[in-house]
């Protein structure tokens, strides 16, 4: 890990810190939405190339929809390991660890990041996807690298809720730069709906999808 990259990160977790922070969700989108623009435009670790920064005028996002966002309760689920070939970090392991369900929407399962630090780990993948959205899927929680809504946990019983805003969807870095290897939603993170939410129009295909 650079410098540079150390600063990205702390810059997603600031943007993610401030829409928490946000008198009202919209405005705290806005806020993040606004700052994930400035950095695809300007920040050296950008999974924009150079050329394709001279060009940008903005991610395209549909308007946001208030009626896409969930506290939703963490169900337990059956147990379920899912490793992760990639290019640079070898293989990364997920486990887990229960679901979400989000009226007319479907389930989403958890996972959580089963190396050293761990995290939260949401994707989706809607029925428009490789249409009007990323055709391998996009993300909603990726909290090992800051994107957290928020939530609450009872700290006796290790339960709780997490906040789930589609409107918050975004693509991986996969989706600019062949470079990346993300992570793409498994079965139980594919929904039957559209959801013209978050960030919209795939770029490219990842190989092999």
């Amino acid at each position: 890990m650079t410098l540079t990259l150390l600063d990205w990160r702390r810059r997603v977790a600031a943007l993610y810190a401030a829409a928490r922070a946000a008198d009202d969700p919209e405005s705290g989108w806005r806020t993040w939405r606004d700052g994930r623009d400035e950095l695809f435009a300007t920040h050296p670790d950008s999974p924009l190339d150079e050329e394709a920064r001279t060009t940008f005028r903005g991610l395209p996002f549909a308007p946001y929809d208030p009626t896409l966002r969930f506290a939703a309760v963490l169900e337990r689920a059956e147990p379920q390991r899912l490793e992760v070939p990639t290019a640079t970090d070898g293989v990364v392991p997920f486990e887990r660890i229960g679901v979400l369900h989000l009226p007319d929407i479907g389930d989403l399962d958890v996972w959580w990041l089963d190396s050293y630090g761990g995290g939260i780990f949401v994707p989706v993948k809607d029925a428009l996807a490789g249409k009007e959205t990323y055709g391998a899927g996009r993300y909603l929680l990726d909290t090992v690298k800051g994107a957290d809504l928020g939530g609450d946990v009872d700290l006796a019983t290790g339960r709780g809720t997490l906040v789930v805003d589609l409107n918050f969807a975004y693509n991986p870095s996969c989706a600019y730069d062949p470079a990346w290897v993300c992570p793409l939603a498994p079965p139980g993170n594919i929904v039957p709906v559209p959801l013209r939410a978050g960030e919209l129009y795939p770029v490219r295909e990842p190989a092999g999808d």
